[in-house]
């Protein structure tokens, strides 16, 4: 039955409306895959000699900050892994056991990239461990212990999924006692150590996370099979509806209607809420960069690069879904007399207006100096006058639908992933390019001057380039249509 499983999804991939796409993300995708795998298999190599020559014992410093590997890896799988996600229901009109279905959903989970990216790392370091002469049996254990955990993670963020209330209060503990080690006011990993250590040392002890991703992949399969189900699992939740008319809205007419229909969208589901929450997370992506740690504060592309992250979070976001977030119900929206041109500007005033709040939130990073805050501000212009234009055409070529109501586990509802990523590259290498260039061969305001004509520029031209988009999405138009009706 397995074999009939991947025989079916192979065929929905190469089927899909979406290939053309989805085949060059794929590309980037493997090409990014083999950046991470090179970096972790150098590092795996590299970190014994490393510590070696810092007067570390490299062994017991991996073993004491393992347990920020793991929270890390579990932060990372929570808003980038996606959840087994199937053409659930018309296989339950079908003779197939649910056991089966549940146990193949959960096995594409297990052979993710983010369970053997870790192999590339603990592999080698592994090795290096037993070229220096750590019995062999005891390395083994060690090793069989670490992807019990890595594993345990795998199931604990399935049902995590489905807990945000639980994640983010453990990721603030977890965060604080992150900084109380900094500030030397509590050492969590006095107390976790000794565990990583005892799975080299105990040979029965390594057996104990084995044991345990067992136990989380049991719950992980009762939760899947409990929900299985369309009245319950599959089904959209009902609330008691709440009217919200917006009224200031009507004056901006049509425009105003689309801005009320996307304020609601976002207030009403979580996914497009979500992007709300990522664009409050990059606020403060600015932090690793201007914070004056070595290497990074250095690096003029990598500062403009903060400072389109801090004002874009919604915009990159957001963004990159457009029309995706109306896929339920496009088919209805194009058959209605309805401007192309005034259902993308709505969407584009919706970018603008919560970029210019981010950047007004952002002015905590006048603490850094005017130049650091100055970044920021030349990044959200470049952002409203080239980068929400840029969004925008990438959506017209956009043929994956999303279901704002799926429920998590059985649908795709993460609002932060590494297609969304690789979409943003070409929207952050420009604003590099030109921020260096300035610099190099000028000055520091030079540099900025470059990128904010640029936007300024992005945003003069704002008619010519709406229509230019306009006639994109009219060319496409039956297409996404078409692509909108496949529930693959």
């Amino acid at each position: 039955m397995f074999k009939h499983f991947i025989v079916l999804e192979w065929k929905s991939f190469f089927r899909s409306a979406s290939f053309g796409t989805n085949l060059v993300l794929k590309v980037f995708m493997v090409l990014l895959a083999l950046y991470f795998m090179a970096m972790f298999l150098g590092l795996g190599f590299g970190i014994f000699p490393m510590l070696e020559d810092m007067g570390l014992n490299p062994f017991t410093t991996v073993n004491k900050y393992l347990v920020y590997y793991f929270v890390f890896d579990l932060v990372i799988r929570f808003f980038m892994q996606k959840m087994p996600v199937m053409n659930i229901r018309p296989l339950l009109a079908l003779p197939i056991k649910r056991n089966t279905i549940v146990h193949f959903a959960l096995a594409k989970t297990s052979i993710s990239f983010f369970n053997l990216l870790h192999a590339f790392f603990f592999i080698p370091f592994s090795i290096m461990l037993v070229l220096n002469h750590y019995p062999l049996p005891n390395v083994i254990l060690w090793h069989l212990g670490i992807f019990g955990i890595i594993y345990a993670n795998n199931f604990i963020n399935i049902l995590l999924n489905n807990k945000d209330s639980i994640f983010y209060p453990i990721l603030a503990v977890v965060i604080g006692c992150g900084i109380a080690q900094y500030y030397k006011v509590f050492d969590v990993t006095i107390y976790t150590a000794p565990f990583f250590e005892g799975l080299y040392k105990t040979s029965y002890l390594a057996i104990l996370p084995i044991v345990i991703a067992a136990a989380w992949y049991y719950f992980a399969f009762k939760f899947f099979k409990n929900n299985l189900n369309l009245d319950e699992g599959l089904a959209t939740k009902s609330a008691v509806a709440k009217t919200e008319n917006f009224n200031w809205l009507n004056q901006f007419g049509t425009l105003g209607t689309f801005l009320k229909n996307d304020i609601k969208m976002i207030k009403r589901n979580k996914r497009p809420r979500g992007t709300i929450l990522a664009s409050a997370v990059f606020l403060f992506y600015g932090l690793l960069f201007f914070n004056k740690v070595e290497g990074f504060n250095h690096n003029v592309g990598m500062q403009i690069f903060a400072g389109i992250f801090v004002s874009g979070g919604f915009l990159l976001n957001f963004g990159q879904f457009v029309p995706s977030w109306d896929s339920s119900y496009y088919q209805l929206m194009m058959s209605q007399n309805i401007q192309y041109k005034e259902y993308l500007s709505s969407k584009w005033w919706l970018m603008v207006i919560v970029t210019l709040i981010s950047t007004v939130l952002a002015s905590f990073y006048l603490y850094f100096g005017w130049h650091t805050y100055l970044l920021i501000v030349v990044g959200a212009i470049y952002n409203i006058g080239v980068n929400s234009h840029m969004v925008l055409l990438g959506g017209a070529y956009n043929k994956t639908p999303i279901d704002i109501t799926a429920r998590k586990g059985f649908g795709d509802r993460q609002s932060f992933d590494v297609k969304t990523m690789l979409i943003a590259i070409p929207k952050l290498l420009v604003p590099m390019v030109l921020y260096a260039i300035g610099t190099a061969v000028f000055n520091d305001n030079i540099g900025l001057l470059f990128v904010a004509v640029a936007g300024v520029l992005g945003f003069a031209f704002r008619g010519k380039v709406f229509n230019w988009i306009e006639k994109i999405y009219k060319t496409e138009k039956y297409a996404t249509i078409a692509a909108y009706k496949q529930k693959n």
